[in-house]
């Protein structure tokens, strides 16, 4: 979660003014900061481009008519927060996103006007090589290079242990942030952009050891508002063979699958769910111990939770992926849910909906 203060969190269970702002930065230098009437920020793991936005404007003098006007348009950027006013006379935001204006569109004379935007990685993704490229040397070293050679600025962090790789080369046209994740995923690791703009190389913290970062209660004062639980077996795999052949640098093939061995899951590699493996590979896996975490990431990712759910409760915009909420349910019973998506509003009464990866009883 991002970091916020104990009294932010204890805010969000009490009534209060939601606070939001946009500020648009554009290639001539101006910053304005728009006045806005609603929106939201997407936020979902499993898309390549983690964050997207849409803010909606009551003013059409924000839509670019004039070829100075579009000059300062295309590559502007967006900077999002949310927040809450504390009834002092303070505030405290949180960041949701820096974000490529990718579009404005709206009625030219009455308005409204809406301006859509995806974060920093769609510049990398839309980079798209134009000659034969080959990374080498580290995890961190050639994912830092890939994100570097479309954004020179882009500060970059690892959260890893930096492993070395097999090179890997890529051809004409071929998607550099594809090729980035590929990289990560050789450490067992994800790439992404978070809400300040600087990109992550992280490992997607284990369900049952990380510390829940926020309460999720159907209690009084609680910011519990309904849940769904599911589970379906629509593209699930129970194991994932990582393999990785690399000629170039005269490496052996090596390869590990990774199943799911927990006999209490629904999805167990000797249960009657069956066995339905995932195959993944890549020339940046030299080593039997690179296959397996890169295996293991992929299992975690493609494997059935024991449960699923959607939790809708007030907005937090401080959540971020892969956190862990501890959920109590109307009727007492406790969960342990992994955030993998959700949607911050920008409105004063809009919903707060979150998907999570997992799910596993709390006790």
């Amino acid at each position: 979660m991002y970091p916020v203060t104990d009294r932010f969190l204890a805010r969000l269970a009490e009534s209060h003014t939601p606070v939001t702002q946009v500020q648009l930065f554009l290639t001539d230098g101006r910053v304005l900061e728009v006045e806005h009437t609603g929106g939201s920020v997407p936020v979902d793991r499993n898309n390549a481009i983690r964050r997207t936005c849409s803010v909606t404007v009551a003013d059409p003098s924000l839509i670019p008519r004039t070829p100075s006007d579009q000059l300062a348009t295309y590559g502007a950027r967006l900077r999002i927060a949310r927040g809450v006013e504390y009834g002092d006379g303070t505030s405290e935001l949180v960041p949701l996103g820096v974000f490529r204006l990718d579009d404005v569109d709206g009625d030219v004379n009455e308005g409204p006007v809406t301006l859509n935007g995806k974060d920093l990685s769609a510049i990398v993704a839309d980079d798209r090589f134009t000659e034969p490229y080959t990374a080498t040397g580290t995890v961190v070293g050639a994912v830092t290079a890939l994100i570097q050679r479309s954004i020179p600025a882009a500060d970059v962090i690892s959260l890893i242990v930096d492993i070395p790789i097999g090179s890997r080369a890529f051809d004409v046209e071929a998607d550099p942030w594809a090729g980035a994740q590929e990289i990560a995923a050789a450490a067992g690791a994800e790439v992404y952009a978070n809400a300040d703009g600087v990109f992550v190389i992280s490992v997607l913290p284990d369900l049952l050891t990380a510390t829940p970062v926020w309460a999720v209660e159907a209690t009084e004062g609680g910011v519990y508002v309904s849940a769904n639980r599911a589970m379906s077996s629509d593209g699930v795999h129970n194991g994932v063979l990582a393999r990785g052949e690399n000629t170039a640098d005269n490496f052996a093939p090596v390869s590990y699958l990774a199943a799911d061995d927990d006999p209490n899951s629904p999805t167990y590699w000797s249960g009657p769910y069956g066995r339905r493996p995932l195959f993944y590979s890549s020339s940046t896996l030299t080593t039997v111990n690179a296959c397996t975490q890169a295996a293991n990431l992929k299992l975690a990712q493609a494997k059935a939770p024991n449960a699923s759910g959607d939790i809708a409760s007030l907005p937090n915009p401080a959540l971020e992926p892969g956190d862990v909420l501890r959920v109590m349910h109307e009727d007492g019973t406790r969960e342990l849910h992994q955030v993998a998506s959700f949607s911050v509003p920008l409105d004063l009464g809009g919903s707060f909906p979150i998907s999570t990866i997992s799910a596993k009883e709390d006790a």
